[in-house]
């Protein structure tokens, strides 16, 4: 007796290979897809490129809702990470003002950013009776670093 294989065997094989390839690469695609979803997620990028100055006693600001405004070391204004021109940063300020007169700001200046310009943010800051200001820094590890 001659037993013989039908082609169903064979093509049933091929068929789950070729499934399991498909399964594979769609994992692969979906991986790789979440992971630079979550890697270049615009609220974990800073376009601002400020590099703060060092205090020992750098505290966290807690409480009311926060502006951030950041200077860096060319003279470019920016209010919680958008462009700003210097002429436009008290206008804008006096609208988040209207909405929650508790505003509190940190200011973010480059380590060697112009002491003129932050004068200038001061003088706007307090013209507008704004009274929570912290100036952002990074914790250095001994004092008087």
């Amino acid at each position: 007796m001659i037993n013989i294989k039908g082609r169903n065997d064979y093509l049933v094989a091929l068929e789950s290979v070729a499934m399991t390839d498909i399964i594979m690469n769609m994992f692969i695609f979906f991986f790789i897809s979440f992971s630079l979803i979550y890697t270049l997620n615009p609220a974990r990028i800073s376009k601002i490129d400020v590099k703060l100055p060092k205090a020992s006693t750098a505290v966290a600001l807690e409480g009311s809702e926060k502006l951030v405004l950041a200077i860096t070391k060319e003279g470019k204004y920016y209010i919680n990470d958008r462009d700003i021109s210097a002429g436009s940063i008290k206008e804008a300020i006096k609208d988040r003002l209207k909405d929650n007169p508790d505003l509190s700001v940190i200011l973010k200046v480059d380590d060697s950013g112009r002491f003129g310009a932050v004068a200038g943010v001061l003088d706007i800051l307090n013209e507008l009776n704004i009274q929570k200001v912290s100036v952002a820094a990074v914790k250095s590890a001994g004092k008087g670093g």
